[in-house]
């Protein structure tokens, strides 16, 4: 496919953002006509209510989580340069989750309000540590993968193990919700405490832009060319992780945006890894918004789970890159 100025991809990119933001701000189970947020409508108070305190941090939310993890997945597929490369598929969001139950199973999150993601932000480090120390120098796709499922297994292990020794029916029903993946019960004050964590999560991934474009010739060119190489897989581990963990300390797992989002982009920007990362964020937030008002619109008697419907859409994706690389011999 012939590629598209970068510029002009943002610049779509972001007039189809606002228009979901839009239709994310004005639909919802309550249901409210354009007239009646205005000051003269006599339910207008009902509706500002509805708007501030339900809509505007979900919507808020669904920019910050589609941004983020998108962001992650395409600066993992660049410093990794695997095309499979997700926190999702790698096991990363399984272990930031374990993170924020565990910090929920033992009354920790109650200490602080900043207990909940940290807990969540440091096991997404601890995941990418052990990620990279299993899978050494080799970029392999299959060594990837398989170390992912290991860490998956383990984490889906503990989770499983806290739901054995739950204390009552409702820390069961709190933990699955949180493995599924949601906005529902998102307010203000949750994205107040992880913005700052999610905008220095994107500013160290931009700022290591640079080092993912030498990385795509290979460590040793990138190396010769005097990349610091620990330099940039720590900026990585800390970057992500804080952007997987303050995503799933809220909503819980949401999987495959990383994974899909930086493959639909790099036909239209081009491949060089530094030119992906803003468009990523652009199209991820689009994305999560998208789903979160088709869970808003389908309604089967209890809302649909955001996590569920990437599922649906992240697995065949998923099958289909596992194809596409067979056919070229793992490239």
């Amino acid at each position: 496919m012939r590629q598209n100025n970068p510029q002009n991809w943002t610049i779509v990119s972001f007039l189809l953002l606002a228009i979901l933001a839009i239709i994310s701000l004005l639909i919802g189970r309550a249901n409210f006509a354009f007239s009646e947020f205005l000051p003269s409508s006599p339910k207008y108070e009902a509706a500002l209510l509805v708007l501030l305190e339900v809509r505007l941090p979900r919507t808020l939310f669904a920019i910050l989580c589609g941004a983020a993890l998108a962001v992650s997945g395409a600066a993992l597929q660049g410093h990794l340069r695997n095309p499979l490369a997700d926190a999702g598929v790698l096991g990363i969001s399984s272990f930031a989750s374990l993170g924020a139950i565990i910090a929920i199973y033992f009354g920790l999150s109650s200490l602080a309000f900043w207990v909940l993601p940290a807990m969540a932000i440091v096991f997404a480090w601890l995941s990418m540590a052990l990620l990279l120390l299993i899978v050494g120098r080799d970029v392999t796709a299959i060594y990837f993968i398989l170390a992912g499922v290991l860490l998956s297994t383990i984490s889906g292990a503990l989770m499983t193990l806290a739901l054995n020794f739950a204390p009552n029916p409702y820390a069961i029903a709190e933990i699955i919700n949180w493995q599924i993946g949601s906005f529902s019960e998102v307010s203000m004050r949750e994205v107040a405490l992880t913005a700052p964590f999610i905008v220095i999560g994107l500013l160290i991934l931009a700022q290591n832009a640079k080092s993912l474009d030498a990385l795509s010739l290979g460590e040793e060119t990138a190396q010769s060319f005097g990349l610091n190489l620990q330099k940039s897989r720590r900026n990585l581990i800390l970057g992500v992780g804080l952007l997987v963990g303050a995503v799933t300390s809220i909503s819980g797992v949401i999987g495959f945006v990383g994974l899909i989002v930086p493959h639909i982009v790099r036909p239209w920007v081009g491949s060089v890894p530094s030119r992906i990362l803003l468009p990523s964020a652009l199209l991820g937030a689009c994305l999560t918004l998208a789903a979160d008002i088709l869970v808003r619109l389908v309604w089967f008697g209890n809302e649909l789970k955001i996590g569920v419907i990437m599922a649906i859409i992240g697995a065949p994706f998923f099958l289909h890159l596992l194809v596409q690389m067979r056919k070229t011999g793992g490239k």
